[in-house]
């Protein structure tokens, strides 16, 4: 039982100072502009609204509002590229809905709500104070 013992142990003692040796990291500085390169979408600002002008249900939307897909290729083709860029970004950002009308709704009933178990108002017959 002791040599049994004592094998485990050496064997366990070589494991734990070769796993320190076979794993390494290592690390270096990353320059601001690789860093901003990755973060960047593909394709440039101009190219990705170009893209969404070439869309049928933009082109069309556009019509409704009287404006022309050359005049607006035009006035995309006038921006800057960090113009093209931050509005690019913000139409991917944009939410997919016009408005949250619903939401909007929800939170003043809930709020008129509390407020009426609070006391504070009378809206709904259905509640009773806790005054």
């Amino acid at each position: 039982m002791n040599r049994f013992m004592r094998t485990i142990a050496v064997v366990v003692a070589t494991s734990v100072s070769y796993a320190g040796l076979l794993t390494s990291a290592q690390a270096a500085l990353i320059p601001t502009e690789q860093v901003a390169a990755a973060q960047a979408p593909v394709g440039s600002g101009h190219e990705r609204l170009n893209a969404t002008l070439d869309r049928a249900d933009v082109q069309t939307a556009l019509q409704q509002r009287g404006i022309s897909v050359d005049q607006a290729r035009a006035r995309v083709a006038a921006l800057t590229d960090e113009e093209a860029a931050h509005v690019a970004n913000q139409i991917d950002q944009a939410p997919a809905g016009a408005s949250d009308v619903l939401g909007t709704i929800i939170f003043i009933f809930v709020l008129l709500l509390i407020t009426d178990i609070l006391g504070f108002t009378k809206i709904f017959p259905f509640t009773r104070s806790i005054r």
